[in-house]
């Protein structure tokens, strides 16, 4: 199972800094939730729940959606064949269902994207997405390193850049792992359904 302090001691392992003499955890573990941001937005979970309606009221509340990115699409009434895909605006938390009759109270099912999970407890990742993560958090220690060592006098002269050519490097491979999985470049087959 993939936990926060595995993915920090890859990072530290990919940066060559299993003493922490570089990095302290708390700076790592900054650039691993940078690095989850963006592959969540990149690679999001793909969740769906089930919200109840308010009698009267098209409005759903959504604030109770986890990690909640972007809503997809709402199913309303749940279990017809062919489902009903209602149209819908979103504002803020609340989405609006565009049906010609308000709901009674049945359930509606939203089909939304939800951010990455990651703590010491656990995470939402699987193995492949573990490994981009890990690319782009040393890519962005990387580069905190070599931005804060450009101006100082050390032992090794040339730290900063090589750091900065590590940085560039690992966040060329990030980003174009990030572009070749993220699901805007995938196709994906929708059908055309009449608004309930």
């Amino acid at each position: 199972m993939t936990t926060l302090t595995g993915i920090r001691e890859r990072v530290r392992s990919d940066l060559s800094d299993t003493t922490t003499a570089v990095w302290p955890d708390e700076q790592l573990d900054r650039h691993i939730a940078h690095a989850l941001s963006d592959l969540s937005l990149a690679m999001p979970r793909e969740l769906s729940e089930d919200l109840a309606t308010t009698a009267g009221s098209r409005d759903l509340d959504v604030s109770g959606l986890d990690g909640l990115i972007d809503v997809e699409m709402v199913e309303f009434p749940i279990g017809r064949f062919p489902p009903c895909y209602p149209g819908f605006a979103s504002w803020a938390q609340t989405l609006t269902l565009h049906t010609s009759v308000a709901p009674d109270g049945e359930d509606a099912r939203v089909f939304y994207t939800a951010s990455h999970q990651l703590d010491d407890d656990g995470s939402t990742l699987s193995d492949h997405l573990a490994e981009i993560l890990v690319t782009g958090a040393a890519a962005y220690a990387a580069l905190e390193l070599s931005a804060g060592t450009a101006n100082e006098v050390t032992v090794q002269p040339a730290a900063s850049e090589r750091y900065a050519a590590l940085s560039r490097a690992r966040l060329t491979a990030f980003r174009q792992l990030l572009h070749t999985y993220g699901r805007k470049n995938r196709v994906r087959p929708r059908r055309m359904y009449v608004p309930a």
